[in-house]
């Protein structure tokens, strides 16, 4: 059989893979299960939550409860980082405001982005950010979409040898910008990367996921669901018999397995509007983990339907 590069570099992913599943998830039964992140090897949840549009709810007081409500179940079923950005409208708010309600949880991880073309605006905007959270500061600023990541990482690096911030990182989505994304992990001191990758979106796995690996980076993975597409387009097809074996009962919770058993992944951040899919999406890190074998047998059966 002719080998290709793509068999190549995912035979190669396997050998990695297979010699670090088995250590690199940890978890007490019925809880999440936790993976380090490189620089500090702070273990974390490998599921958080993100706010784009599910937060962006305004002023509304009832919408802003059930947001309240959305933290409330993920802070109790062990969840930690909570991921916005000043992109997401009104998200910042009312993250605050459901901490506030909360009472401000200590486990809280707090994950934000700057997001501005003005290179002096950066500090500004982190600030701005910061009092919308009502945190002392931040555990993890990343520059949104890699705009003007130049002056913005600097910024990023000053804040985090002052104290101010404790992680620095980079982002972008839906596979856009992936050769600055490389060269930039390739060359600067950077703690987490964010990027899209899913059952489907499989590109991360030909060179950011080894890469990330390589260089010590955390990886957060974002639009697990293609936002919601992914699960709608599955909605009314039968999970396939042998998805018992992984404890799942939807198909949320299997594609979440699929990234989170990525010996790369440190976590995804599913968003959500609802108390009983925050609850599943926290189940999905709990209970066995797919091996080499089965993350093939479930992307094969995905894109087949």
């Amino acid at each position: 059989m002719r080998t290709t590069r793509r068999t190549f570099v995912r035979a190669s992913l396997a050998t990695a893979a297979a010699a670090l599943l088995p250590i690199s998830l940890h978890a007490q039964e019925g809880s999440p299960a936790r993976r380090p992140i490189p620089s500090t090897r702070e273990a974390m949840p490998i599921v958080g939550l993100g706010t784009w549009i599910t937060f962006n709810v305004g002023g509304d007081p009832v919408l802003r409860d059930e947001c309240a409500d959305v933290m409330a179940a993920f802070f109790e079923a062990g969840g930690r980082m909570i991921d916005s950005s000043p992109m997401y409208g009104s998200s910042q708010p009312v993250v605050g405001y459901g901490l506030q309600k909360l009472g401000r949880p200590s486990t809280l991880f707090s994950a934000e982005k700057v997001w501005t073309s003005s290179a002096t605006a950066g500090p500004t905007q982190i600030e701005q950010s910061r009092r919308f959270w009502g945190v002392p500061k931040f555990d993890l600023v990343q520059v949104h979409n890699l705009l003007a990541w130049k002056a913005h990482l600097q910024t990023l690096f000053q804040m985090k040898a002052a104290g101010a911030v404790r992680y620095a990182g980079i982002t972008t989505s839906e596979g856009r910008r992936h050769d600055l994304l490389e060269q930039i992990m390739r060359n600067e001191p950077i703690d987490f990367v964010q990027f899209s990758y899913n059952v489907v979106d499989r590109e991360a796995e030909q060179r950011l996921l080894p890469l990330a690996s390589e260089r010590g980076i955390a990886v957060i993975i974002n639009r697990p669901f293609r936002q919601g597409a992914l699960t709608h387009r599955l909605k009314g097809e039968p999970l396939p018999e042998w998805a018992i074996e992984l404890g799942v009962s939807s198909w949320a919770q299997l594609v979440l397995k699929f990234i989170l058993s990525h010996p790369a992944v440190t976590i995804a951040i599913p968003a959500t509007t609802r108390v009983d899919h925050v609850r599943e999406n926290l189940a999905a890190a709990a209970g066995p983990m797919p091996d080499l074998a089965m993350r093939e047998r479930i992307s094969a059966y995905v894109q087949a339907l």
